[in-house]
């Protein structure tokens, strides 16, 4: 990170350029998080190691991805733990998948299902990036021809149709298991409900997460004026 609070991918086996000057590969090889390294230019950075947040603002990626207040109401709302296993389509550049690994941890396992070969290959390069390839499997595979895992505790679909694999979802969750789906619009949530009622999912529920700071100035304290308001609708059901 940088004096201006700008962050960085780099790795240690190349020099680091930057407009505020280069440093060289064996002072990045030499370093450990928390030293501050300084450019020919006298600037200073400083070494950090990336949470999954650091490194999701990075890292590649050629398509839109799920914001963090959607993620974590997923998170939330579905208990994710360690030890669980995940089925989540389209992988997309991976956002979703990464935070699902790393909270699941080496106890538990993501297949990660993306029919488009470019993003299939972005994703796992990101998960191998974030050193998660043990724990998330991207498939480079059309998940409507047929979910290939069983006993999942929670599949995440963000997908045109989600409703149309409903059948298989509902027979390869384990009893308590959740589904998930990210809806753009409103009617793709609707109908997930009243294909998800139809199939006999428990629990189920249309949310919308709207997520507003609060700013303190010297003024007072008031909500700021811009927020990040709608981005998806999130459709939950239970097998019970």
């Amino acid at each position: 990170m940088d004096e201006r609070g700008k962050k960085y991918l780099i790795a240690d086996d190349k020099e680091f350029h930057s407009d505020l000057g280069l440093i060289e590969k064996e002072k990045l090889e030499n370093s450990a998080v928390g030293d501050i390294l300084t450019t020919h230019l006298n600037k200073e950075f400083k070494v950090i190691k990336p949470n999954v947040n650091d490194f999701i603002d990075l890292m590649d990626r050629r398509c839109s991805i799920l914001i963090q207040k959607d993620i974590g109401t997923v998170i939330a709302k579905t208990g994710l733990g360690s030890g669980f296993t995940v089925v989540d389509a389209g992988t997309g550049a991976g956002a979703i998948a990464l935070n699902f690994g790393n909270i699941v941890g080496l106890a538990g396992h993501v297949y990660s299902y993306e029919i488009r070969e470019d993003f299939a290959e972005v994703a796992k390069s990101n998960v191998e990036k974030f050193g998660l390839s043990n724990i998330i499997e991207v498939k480079n595979k059309d998940i409507k021809e047929g979910i290939e895992e069983v006993a999942i505790d929670l599949v995440f679909l963000d997908l045109t149709k989600p409703y149309e694999i409903f059948e298989d979802v509902f027979e390869k969750l384990k009893l308590g298991g959740h589904l998930v789906v990210y809806a753009p619009y409103i009617d793709q949530a609707e109908t997930s409900y009243r294909v998800a009622k139809k199939i006999g999912f428990s629990n189920l529920a249309i949310v919308e997460t709207l997520e507003r700071e609060i700013e303190v100035r010297p003024q007072g304290t008031r909500p700021k004026t811009r927020m990040v308001g709608h981005s998806g609708y999130l459709f939950f059901a239970r097998k019970l």
